[in-house]
């Protein structure tokens, strides 16, 4: 995973190269994206609303649109959307430069899932046994506590 960013090659008299003292011509790369990966759902928790999502819920999932709170457009995009033992991993890229800064300093590390239920088993909790991913999200307070980012080179 790679995170993007752009470069700025700016000469002036120092004060524009990290202020008084700073050096002219100096070039700094300044991040407008940032890679990461994590779970946006782990098998056999009970989430905020009761729910557990099961095992061989997501099979067959492939790249869904990456959403911050699960709204709007793209804020960036997946490359890696698959089950593992644990849960659904996933690996992308935040492209949205503000947002990209907030995961980067780990303001911003929870994850989520859309999703259309297409079968359930009623008992004292929702179990979630299949499911049409719809999307990913980022969000502030994820429903299950453990949908986290969890890396962020």
């Amino acid at each position: 995973m790679e995170s993007g960013g752009w470069v700025d090659r700016s000469v002036g008299d120092g004060a524009d190269a990290g202020g008084a003292g700073g050096q002219a011509g100096v070039c700094r790369v300044v991040e407008v994206s940032v890679a990461f990966a994590g779970y946006a759902a782990v098998f056999d928790v009970v989430d905020r609303a009761g729910d557990v999502m099961r095992r061989g819920a997501f099979a067959g999932a492939g790249v869904v649109p990456l959403l911050w709170q699960h709204r709007g457009g793209a804020v960036g995009s997946l490359s890696v959307v698959s089950e593992d033992a644990r849960g659904l991993r996933v690996e992308g890229v935040v492209a949205d430069p503000e947002l990209a800064r907030l995961v980067r300093a780990g303001a911003v590390a929870g994850l989520s899932v859309g999703y259309r239920a297409t079968s359930v088993r009623q008992g004292v909790r929702r179990e979630l046994l299949s499911v049409d991913l719809v999307e990913v999200s980022l969000v502030a307070v994820p429903m299950q506590v453990l949908a986290r980012v969890e890396v962020v080179p």
